[in-house]
């Protein structure tokens, strides 16, 4: 495994950038053209020529059907590439219909602060049979009534870095760059970050509920209701180690801002 201290990230050379990037996209399950690895690589922004280079350059990554791979992971190149290519197909309605539940649920749900869009549907390798993946922030005490509850991170390493460096924020886009802000290490791995914008952000609503209707007691009972839905949801699953794998992986890089690990 590389090492590096967060500070000395920019300073770091290409090649290990690069490689550290494709890393963690490959553990997604992921691969990304040179011009949108260049885009979103670790330390920042690298031109597409010298994403090209560097590739060319490494005994241990290969350019295959304009996707930017580890050569030891070449067998997947087909699972890969069809979830790169599903992607332009299934995403634009899939991001349309996300845009409408999440109008409905700020209005519904006041507590829900800012809403963004994770997972496949955010990286480039969504499926018509995935999942769509939402990180929320809610106010503090309803936790089991959304997501994940944060003001300052208790994580700021790479992994976290790189979720919010893929994510669409929708919703409560303030927010979203309140958190860059409190939690400056996170700029350190991804300097992108400090400059996202939020082309998929929806205007706030006009009115929403009192969040009377939502004091903070609730969240024991949510808490009840979410963990047998989150049981039978991996009960479904039990016959697909791979998206039960993938799960596990996805849950191991949001903790502790995870549910139900109790």
């Amino acid at each position: 495994m590389l090492e590096y201290s967060p500070g000395q990230l920019t300073e770091t050379a290409a090649p290990e950038r690069v490689a550290r990037t494709v890393a963690l996209l490959r553990r997604r399950g992921y691969a990304l053209s040179p011009a949108r690895l260049g885009a979103m690589c670790a330390g920042g922004a690298l031109p597409e020529h010298e994403v090209r280079r560097t590739v060319a350059a490494s005994p241990d990554l290969t350019i295959v059907r304009e996707l930017v791979v580890e050569r030891e992971h070449m067998p997947r190149l087909d699972e890969i590439r069809s979830r790169a290519d599903g992607h332009t197909a299934a995403s634009p309605g899939y991001l349309e219909m996300t845009q409408r539940f999440v109008r409905a649920l700020v209005v519904t749900a006041p507590f829900v602060r800012s809403v963004w869009i994770a997972g496949s549907l955010a990286s480039g390798g969504f499926r018509d049979s995935d999942d769509v993946d939402l990180n929320l922030v809610v106010d503090d005490g309803h936790r089991h009534l959304a997501y994940v509850a944060v003001n300052a991170l208790a994580r700021q390493d790479e992994g976290m870095a790189f979720e919010l460096m893929v994510s669409q924020p929708v919703f409560g886009f303030e927010v979203f760059e309140q958190i860059v802000k409190l939690n400056p290490d996170l700029t350190q791995h991804f300097p992108q970050l400090a400059e996202k914008t939020a082309p998929l952000a929806i205007d706030a609503p006009r009115t929403r509920l009192p969040r009377s209707m939502y004091p903070a007691r609730l969240d024991g009972a949510a808490r009840v209701v979410g963990s047998a839905a989150w049981r039978y949801m991996q009960w479904t699953r039990r016959r697909r180690p791979e998206a039960l794998a993938r799960v596990a992986f996805v849950r191991e890089t949001m903790r502790p801002y995870t549910l139900f690990d109790s």
